[in-house]
């Protein structure tokens, strides 16, 4: 969940400065009375949740990224069914572009719902019944597409009514969460976001499992009737919002002095880019290790489950290591080498450098993602974190609806065989060829991302009046 700190505040090109400074210089004092917040803690006459209670909603947050990102990050099994021989869904076979989009739409609207679920969450005092709905709606998708004959059929159910549903249970706990924690809210958020790794160890596993000996329609409705059970417990954590969150859910408009900024559009489009980036490796992992490295689909799952549990763990480490040496210098570093693993191990991988692809990409992937409700606090203040918040999961979304199907279009369609013949051989060797360019694609999205953030860091902190090592 890293991403982008939409950034510092007046980089705005002079020129656009001397008109409607007036504006300018009160969002920028705005944000800078919001960095003093940050560094010194909630003022005084704002109440202070329990530790009891912080402790719970970081735990509910938790079980939350567990199976809403947990179910994201395991897409590629689907993605792997869906286009193999064994397909339940007519024409999908060898289909990759199409059959990602199926959970593009659906990890991509988890995020940019945010624009219509953070206006709710404003609204409501008590957004425990958001959440719920959300679990319901997003567990209904789930279950009807144990259904679906039909491509099209499943853009509708796992697509659009899953993402809407996990978007409306997963912004409740996401957009407050940060506003509980003062000088531990890296780490606190990196618990948080660490259950989507764990979730995608133990789904991943435990899905193939089902798929195999259920069949896909019983593994989907299991997987949907747990879902909603599961969320029922997690939203009710969700009562009405302390003080310490009131300010988080005030301001739900971006406003034009803000969009107008240089920081700010570097930060939305590494936001984008990032997003698009790293939806690729997730989706394609399971389908590039079964079709070019002749893994099984149980070994393709078990790697799957690796590269989540190490994403999981880096997420803790990562957030840990961003209260120390900086959250943004943490992020920047992240989203670079992500895009360095890409290039040096996954590129023209044997079966060796695509194992240690799976184990450095799940430790430096986790950094953007898991950085990202903490950097947009600090950069923007706790007062604008549910506009910005809001507006860059928007563009995350809109990265993560085109990434997956961009590099479904590069591989283009194709067959896969279990007999190993001369044609077998040379559709394996055409396929690696693709997917190096599907390498490439990703690879340049993340450096860009990388580009991006970095700017965005040297503006916020010329924008705040001087560079420090620590930010």
């Amino acid at each position: 969940m890293d991403s982008t700190n939409v950034g510092g505040d007046v980089l705005t090109l002079r020129n656009i400065t001397s008109h409607g400074s007036q504006s300018q210089r009160n969002e920028t004092r705005s944000i800078r009375e919001s960095s003093r917040i940050i560094e010194g803690g909630e003022p005084p006459d704002v109440p202070q949740p329990s530790q009891t209670y912080q402790c719970l909603l970081v735990f509910a947050g938790f079980m939350m990224t567990f199976h809403v990102i947990g179910i994201n990050s395991i897409y590629g099994l689907f993605q792997e069914f869906y286009t193999s021989p064994d397909t339940s869904i007519v024409g999908a076979q060898g289909q990759d572009a199409l059959v990602s989009l199926v959970g593009t739409i659906g990890s991509g609207l988890t995020w940019s719902g945010s624009v219509f679920v953070n206006p709710m969450i404003r609204r409501f005092d008590n957004v425990k019944f958001i959440s719920l709905v959300g679990a319901f709606i997003m567990s209904l998708g789930l279950f009807s597409a144990s259904f679906c004959t039909q491509l099209w059929q499943l853009y509708i159910t796992q697509g659009l009514l899953y993402g809407i549903g996990s978007s409306m249970y997963y912004f409740p706990i996401m957009s407050l969460t940060p506003a509980y924690f003062d000088r531990n809210r890296g780490a606190a958020m990196g618990i948080v976001l660490a259950g989507s790794g764990v979730g995608g160890l133990v789904l991943s596993p435990v899905f193939h499992t089902l798929l195999t000996r259920l069949g896909i329609g019983w593994a989907l409705r299991i997987l949907g009737i747990w879902n909603f059970l599961l969320g029922i417990p997690i939203s009710s954590v969700l009562t009405k919002k302390h003080g310490a969150a009131a300010s988080v859910s005030g301001r739900t408009r971006v406003s034009m002095a803000m969009i107008k900024r240089g920081t700010f559009i570097l930060q939305s489009l590494g936001a984008l880019l990032q997003a698009a980036g790293n939806m690729v490796p997730v989706y394609f992992l399971t389908t590039y290790s079964v079709a070019v490295l002749s893994y099984s689909s149980s070994t393709g799952s078990l790697l799957l489950a690796v590269n989540t549990a190490v994403n999981s763990a880096a997420r803790i480490g990562m957030g840990i290591l961003a209260d120390r040496v900086g959250r943004q210098n943490t992020m920047i570093l992240s989203v670079l080498f992500s895009g360095v693993a890409v290039f040096a191990l996954w590129y023209d991988s044997d079966r060796a450098r695509f194992l240690a692809f799976v184990v450095f990409y799940g430790i430096l992937a986790g950094g953007y993602n898991a950085l990202l409700p903490t950097t947009i606090t600090e950069v923007y203040g706790v007062q604008n974190y549910s506009s910005v918040n809001a507006f860059i999961y928007f563009i995350r979304g809109l990265g993560a609806l085109f990434g997956a199907p961009v590099a479904g279009l590069i591989l283009g369609s194709h067959r896969r065989s279990v007999r190993f013949t001369g044609d077998t051989l040379a559709n394996i060797s055409m396929l690696k060829n693709r997917y190096n360019e599907v390498a490439i694609f990703d690879g340049v999205l993340l450096l860009a991302a990388g580009v991006c953030v970095a700017y965005v860091r040297w503006l916020d902190a010329r924008d705040k009046g001087g560079w420090s090592w620590k930010a």
